[in-house]
């Protein structure tokens, strides 16, 4: 993460309507229209305990709103905007069958917008409350100080948190060269090499020895693994 003192003059902020902040914290999505940072504002980064990350953001949503540093309470600073745990939707298949899951993007990390003090430092209340949370760790930073992140870093993460409008495409391990074994069916055990992926289908496309003829042959994906020489 970059070290600054503060993004606040920085032409990608705008001013978030009524003064507060221009997101539902409670589902934790990007809207197109929200800037990258809000006024005031930067960004950190949470270390936090491996597959902790949603109960860790929901724990802080609760107590940044009990202590009303949400933005709700006009005689309460907003000192914490959005928190967010950035994830995309992939597609498996298996015996013709397609299921969704959902995984997260930067595994054991939570994203903490906050208003930072004249000086640079996270308000004492909200260092502690965010501190004093089970599952959080640290604050990624240089020197024992959280480091805000910088512009690039910010608009990677914030994009990679808006709603997908595709569907969702099979992840697969795999790559146009690759040596494989296919692990079952009529092939099974033979080798060949991966032509084409296919994940629309949850299939690849491999050619495969058949009668001394090399012969395309689509399999779906999790029937095929990666030798390693």
């Amino acid at each position: 993460m970059t070290e600054t003192d503060t993004q606040a003059d920085d032409p990608n902020l705008e001013e978030a309507p009524n003064g507060g902040a221009a997101t539902d914290l409670e589902d934790g999505i990007v809207e197109e229209e929200e800037p990258l940072v809000f006024p005031g504002m930067n960004w950190f980064v949470l270390r936090v305990a491996s597959n902790k990350e949603d109960s860790v953001r929901k724990t802080l949503l609760r107590k940044v709103k009990i202590e009303g540093f949400d933005g709700e309470h006009p005689d309460r600073p907003h000192l914490v905007n959005r928190i967010l745990v950035p994830t995309e939707k992939t597609k498996t298949m298996k015996g013709g069958k397609e299921k969704v899951m959902e995984t997260k993007l930067y595994p054991g990390y939570v994203f903490v917008e906050m208003q930072l003090e004249p000086d640079g430092r996270i308000p004492q209340d909200v260092f502690f409350l965010i501190k004093e949370t089970t599952g959080v760790g640290d604050f990624i930073g240089t020197a024992g100080r959280p480091s805000p992140m910088s512009i690039p870093e910010i608009e990677k993460m914030l994009t990679s948190a808006k709603p997908q409008e595709e569907q969702p495409q099979v992840r697969m391990e795999f790559e146009p060269g690759d040596h494989i074994r296919i692990k079952e069916g009529p092939f099974e055990n033979m080798e060949g090499t991966v032509d084409e992926l296919l994940p629309d289908q949850g299939k690849v496309r491999v050619i495969v020895t058949i009668f001394g003829r090399a012969t395309p042959v689509e399999l779906e994906y999790w029937l095929i693994e990666r030798i390693t020489e």
